[in-house]
């Protein structure tokens, strides 16, 4: 009776996960599309990630600044005023400004890949570690990628923050589509070795503990 209980509870559960995991590769694809497209529009997919900064900046400070009135009487809360109304500020700059916010955001960007590539390089020079040649040709390639960005900079904006944004939204989009389907593969394997072990594997057991009490017979019968 029990194993008649619980098997339906168990095919619901896999079928929850396996609805689930569908849902989350389907997620990855639109992902993947959506990255695609960015890549294809460079010049709208930067457009649209800084205008979404610019609201999750001015979300982030409105309700930063909604606890800070809640939480008046703390000694923080001075500070969390500050930190909230500059992040509105900065919302409301980069939605009034997008393209100037986006050249300034590329220039930051160009520099932190330049200094962070100059001392993975002289680290690499000074260390001499085992990952000597790959923290050399990171380096390399975060110098190089912040010279290129720099020399065509501001035209360089147009497309440098859509480009990595689509880029990160084409690989995240990768990641859930692998592991949604290999989830649901590894489902589809144990549901196959259960229904092809589950009567025999019964059958199986009920033999040997029928036939286990054999040898002691024939002892006592000796």
């Amino acid at each position: 009776m029990r194993a008649e209980r619980t098997d339906p509870e168990r095919k619901q559960e896999k079928a929850k996960l396996s609805r689930g995991f569908g849902l989350l590769a389907l997620l990855g694809v639109i992902l993947v599309i959506a990255g695609l497209v960015g890549l294809v529009y460079t010049g709208l997919a930067t457009l649209t990630s800084m205008f979404l900064f610019g609201w999750l900046l001015l979300i982030g400070g409105v309700v930063g600044l909604a606890q800070a009135v809640q939480s008046r009487g703390t000694n923080y809360f001075w500070l969390a005023v500050i930190v909230a109304a500059i992040n509105i500020a900065a919302g409301f700059v980069i939605l009034r400004r997008p393209e100037a916010s986006a050249e300034a955001l590329t220039m930051f960007a160009a520099l932190l890949f330049l200094t962070g590539g100059l001392f993975r390089l002289v680290g690499a020079l000074v260390v001499r570690g085992t990952n000597f040649g790959l923290t050399l040709v990171q380096g390399a390639f975060g110098v190089l990628l912040g010279v290129l960005v720099l020399w065509s900079w501001p035209s360089s904006s147009q497309y440098v923050i859509g480009a990595f944004f689509s880029l990160a939204l084409l690989f995240d989009g990768l990641s859930l589509v692998a592991l949604g389907f290999g989830a649901r593969r590894i489902l589809g394997l144990v549901r196959e070795d259960e229904v092809a072990g589950g009567p025999d594997a019964a059958d199986g057991t009920r033999e040997t503990v029928g036939k286990a009490p054999e040898p002691d017979q024939e002892q006592s019968n000796n």
